[in-house]
């Protein structure tokens, strides 16, 4: 990169022999040797030579001798004058009267600086940042510094607001040659050129600066001094002056022989770096950030042309002073400008001018001038000097050229000194060049750098993840040669893309090659770039040490036999084996980093995972929308930009796991997330990751394709539960939106195994339809609807009336179709279930169950539908007549019967049915109704009863009864005094027969007790025998009689 334009002529044939310069405002005063001061108006921006300056004024004789050194105070708008070892103030515009510094004698140099101070009202000078800052809160004053540096010793003056101070002499064991301030901290004083020391303003001390050893001495062409003897008869520097060139407050740079030093003002060394010129500058000058330094004839090497097949046995040189360019933060060569610096001029002879580089004042914003003036006083006489206007390249020209040349660490520092007024896209700009230093960090490996700058920058991660191959990154994967150019940065151009193709497939490297090798190829430099970075000659210290930047910084190409030499040895490197394998522990680390942060923000606008079927997938979207998508802070994107990001960052996040953590890819998939299924499912088919799969399937709601994946994997099972409950177990979690789904699901399962099957509509998990469910159910087989439906009832406590009408639907169905069969066990079984589901529940509507009944079938449920309707009669007349079960009967009245209700006389009606028949019937009732009058007596009207009673019942056969009867204290007396009466004739009768009855007892008749014969003796008669015997044998007698009997 060349940061500065070629040097323009400013003035040329200025006769006099110029010995300073002065840049202020647009003006440029020149100071002649003769004393005299040449003002010129300069415009920098103008190209054409003639109108970039003008003579406005010259002031003959302003000094009596040479004027060596101009400079301006502003506080007092006067011109410093050094001239005749004394230092005068000429006010301006009218340079009168002047002002001689009178305690400033024998002076040979100065240097001022002006700063804001903030100064307490005890005179101490307070600094930002500090506790007394804070609370004084001091008003800011503008100070002016002006060091004479005079033999043995500095007299400062100093200004504060416009107001003169007292001088003040600080004496010095030598006297200072040229000076440098680091703000108003400490003076860097130079002595000699490798003598150099340090006086701190802060505490009035005075340091001797040391540094290392310099480097050997450069090695030079034999005319390098040739021609020297005129230059001294002009006097033009008769011998080596110390070089100084302050390069911020905090540093300066010293050069010592070959080595340039920067150092800090606390007299050590600044920096470990140091500049290797190839020989000793004869001038220093610093424009921010680029070091000056004019080298002589015959020092740096021509540069090398690899196209020349000529072998040249050592190296050649540049015959004619050089001015070399260094970079003040890499501190390697930027550019490099042989004299003359106009292309079209004729190559003068070896060493015929002389080069001084004439900084116009310390600050690094002015303009750079150098003055060119012929060795030959001949030749200076006819030409006279000329003054060149060195002119930057605009910050962003500058920055573009290292960007374009991949020196993207170098960009960054040079955005880091310019000022955000001089670049107004200075961060956009710092943006970009860090992401692509990134990438750059990336291709060499340093990946964990690289996703740090990703993660701060908020990089797309279309683009993070297409740095990776296609297992990572799948089609937004993208060549290593095109990685600059997705990143924002320039395109290679057709011939540099060609040869790296053609580089690419001569060395076998592949797209993948970041994972097996991350050197780069050298670049390519154009030969004025090459003339830009050419380096210290063979021999040098910067050839044998390089440090800093300048160590990683491409130096343009080698020789041809040192660069074939050179890709030898990276071929012949061995390759890291885990390159590849950190780089997607890195990628982790970045989209974990992503994920929460792109869901917290996908969340703040009501957008969830669980969406994700309703939204648009990544697949739609093509690659370059992708990579179009911006570098910027998650809160500034669109929803869809959001959503961009989630699916891209889950997607590699899950292929980062299958390569090299398959352990967490099912942790992953069972949480919601935005994988692109399209991307990785065939993957995982091809590992066998299908319990990932099939997780990764649910939760994209791709549930059809689950479940064919579990079907699959069924006919790999033998066991009917392992093959079974994967599939049933994945239903049992499906909504009631999938309900389709889960019929068409179920249905191989069924086939499999109806019980094993029943469990997926007995999940408690979710809500199915209930209908629908009993729908399909009983397509299947109504005995697994009627299943479904006593669970729902029995188990869920399901009461609405529609389920209940359903099972007994099914019931009756059942019942009737398997009696058509013939199948009396499922019969049997069925009706069963339908005479206890009509008994024992009422969430049923009867009357349409019994519109339902066959007419001339199924008396039993009939019965008890028609007592659920009330109609007990109807329903004791079904037990007695159709089905003759008594037992039934009896227990139909026992269940219904309710005291002080319409059902307390039920009884009383089966006793009706059975003693007044209202149809024909075989069966004698009458023994049912005598157990029925027997058992149930107290429930039983008893005058009902005994009305009801045929004429041949007797009072034994109802004995129960009747003295139940008897008990109750409503029982009419009309009836108990017919039963007495009845019962007296009863006795009266009995007596009659007893009386008629009659025994003869002779003189021969025995006592069959005693064996006594009877005479006259009191006898007794027993029953029903007529057996006599004597009155006080009775009692034994009846008791062998009783003894007998039994």
């Amino acid at each position: 990169m060349a940061p500065f334009l070629p040097p323009k002529v400013a003035i040329r044939g200025v006769k006099e022999r110029i010995e300073s310069l002065l840049v202020q405002g647009d003006r440029l005063y020149v100071g002649t040797a003769l004393g005299n001061l040449n003002v010129y108006s300069i415009d920098e921006d103008h190209t054409d030579e003639e109108d970039i300056s003008a003579l406005v004024e010259t002031k003959k004789n302003l000094t009596r001798r040479a004027i060596e050194q101009l400079g301006f105070v502003k506080d007092i708008n006067s011109l410093v004058v050094l001239s005749e070892s004394t230092v005068t103030l000429f006010p301006l515009p009218a340079f009168t009267p002047p002002t001689p510094l009178s305690k400033a004698k024998a002076a040979f140099s100065f240097a001022i600086h002006s700063v804001i101070q903030h100064i307490a009202p005890d005179g101490k000078i307070l600094r930002p940042g500090s506790g007394d800052f804070d609370k004084v809160k001091p008003v800011p004053t503008l100070v002016t510094f002006l060091v004479v540096g005079c033999r043995r010793k500095l007299v400062i003056y100093s200004w504060k607001d416009g107001e003169a101070q007292d001088a003040k002499e600080v004496v010095l064991p030598h006297s200072p040659r040229f000076m440098a301030f680091y703000g108003d901290k400490a003076i860097c004083l130079a002595y000699s050129p490798t003598e150099y020391a340090l006086y701190s303003m802060e505490n009035s001390s005075l340091t001797e600066i040391t540094t290392p050893l310099s480097g050997v001495a450069a090695v030079t062409g034999a005319s390098a001094f040739s021609g020297l003897s005129s230059y001294m008869t002009l006097g033009l520097g008769s011998k080596a002056k110390p070089c100084v060139a302050k390069i911020s407050d905090e540093e300066v740079l010293i050069a010592k022989d070959n080595s340039g030093f920067f150092i800090a003002f606390d007299g050590k060394l600044a920096r470990n770096s140091t500049v290797d010129w190839p020989a000793p500058p004869e001038e220093l000058a610093y424009v921010k950030p680029y070091i000056f330094a004019t080298l002589p004839p015959g020092s740096v090497p021509m540069p090398s042309d690899n196209s020349s097949t000529t072998v040249v046995s050592g190296p050649s040189f540049i015959q004619t002073p050089v001015i070399q360019i260094r970079s003040a933060i890499s501190l390697s060569p930027v550019q490099t400008l042989p004299f003359p610096f106009e292309p079209s001029a004729p190559s003068p002879p070896s060493s015929t001018h002389i080069i001084r580089l004439m900084t116009s004042s310390p600050s690094s914003k002015s303009p750079l001038l150098l003055v060119t003036t012929p060795t030959d006083r001949n030749l200076a006489a006819s030409e006279g000097s000329s003054i060149w206007l060195f002119r930057m390249k605009s910050w962003a020209e500058q920055v573009d050229e290292l960007v374009e040349a991949g020196s993207y660490p170098e960009a960054l520092a040079l955005l880091d000194t310019i000022d955000q007024a001089l670049l107004t896209d200075k961060d956009k700009r710092r943006a970009l060049i860090r992401a692509l230093n990134a990438v750059s960090q990336f291709q060499s490996a340093k990946y964990d750098d690289a996703i740090n700058t990703f993660i701060d920058l908020e990089i797309n991660p279309a683009k993070v993840v297409a740095l990776y191959p296609d297992t990572v990154a799948g089609r937004l994967s993208v060549p290593r040669e095109d990685w600059i150019p997705l990143f924002g940065g320039p395109a290679k151009k057709a011939e540099e893309a060609a040869n790296v193709a053609i580089g690419a497939s001569g060395s076998g490297s592949s797209k993948d090659d970041l994972h097996e090798g991350t050197t780069s190829a050298p670049q390519n430099l154009s030969p004025s770039e090459t003339l830009e970075r050419i380096t210290a000659p063979l021999g040098s210290v910067r050839d044998k040490l390089r440090t800093g930047l300048d160590a990683i910084m491409p130096t343009g190409p080698k020789d041809d036999d040192t660069a074939s030499i050179r890709s030898v040895k990276r071929r012949d490197k061995p390759e890291k084996p885990d390159d590849y394998r950190r780089s997607v522990e890195t990628l982790l680390r970045y989209l974990s980093d992503r994920r929460p942060k792109v869901a917290g923000a996908l969340a703040t606008v009501n957008i969830t995972p669980s969406q994700a079927p309703q939204l648009s997938p990544l697949s739609e979207a093509s690659v370059e929308d992708l990579f179009t998508l911006p570098n910027a802070s998650l809160s500034s994107l669109t929803p869809d930009q959001l959503l961009r990001f989630a699916q891209i960052v889950d997607t590699a996040l899950f292929k980062s796991y299958l390569v090299i953590r398959p352990g967490l890819l099912g942790p992953l998939c069972r949480v919601e997330n935005w994988c692109e299924v399209s991307e990785v499912e065939e993957v995982l088919r091809a590992r066998e990751k299908f319990t990932e799969l099939i997780y990764l399937y649910n939760g994209k709601k791709m549930h059809a394709k689950a479940l064919n994946l579990l079907r699959q994997l069924s006919n790999k099972e033998s066991d009917v539960t392992d093959k079974l409950m994967p599939s049933i177990n994945y239903l049992q979690r499906l909504g009631p939106e999938y309900l389709d789904l889960i019929f068409e699901s179920s249905r191989w399962i069924f086939a499999q195994d109806r019980d094993t099957a029943f469990q997926i509509f007995t999940s408690e998990e979710v809500e199915l339809p209930r209908q629908r469910v009993a729908d399909f159910l009983e397509s299947i087989d109504p005995e697994i609807c009627a299943h479904y439906l006593e669970y729902l009832i029995h188990e869920r406590a399901e009461e609405d009336p529609t389920y209940h009408d359903r099972l007994a639907q099914v019931y009756l169905s059942m019942t009737v179709r398997s009696k058509k069969r013939g199948d009396q066990e499922k019969w049997k079984a069925s009706y069963a279930k339908l005479l206890d589901f009509v008994d024992t529940t009422s969430h049923y509507r009867v009357d349409r169950l019994f519109g339902q009944l066959p007419t001339e079938d199924l008396f039993e449920a009939r019965a008890l539908l028609l007592g659920r309707l009330g109609r007990h009669e109807h329903a004791l007349e079904t037990y007695v007549y159709r089905l003759q079960d008594y037992l039934k009967a009896e227990g139909y009245c026992k269940r219904i019967y309710q005291p002080g209700t319409d059902t307390a006389n039920i009884f009383l009606i089966l006793l009706r049915i059975y003693l007044r028949p209202s149809a024909r019937t075989s069966s004698n009732l009458l023994t049912p109704a005598l157990e029925l009058i027997s058992r149930h007596s107290p429930r039983i009207d008893a005058v009902e009863t005994l009305q009801l009673l045929p004429p041949l019942v007797t009072a034994e056969d109802v004995r129960t009864f009747l003295l139940e009867a008897l008990r109750a204290p409503i029982f009419d007396t009309r009836v108990i005094r017919d039963v007495s009466k009845s019962r007296n004739e009863q006795i009266v009768r009995k007596l009659m027969r007893l009386e008629t009855r009659r025994v003869r007892v002779t003189d021969s008749r025995i006592c069959p007790q005693c064996h006594k014969r009877l005479g006259n003796s009191v006898i007794a008669v027993h029953s029903p025998g007529g057996e006599v015997t004597h009155y006080q044998c009775r009692e034994a007698f009846s008791k062998k009689l009783i003894d007998t009997r039994h």
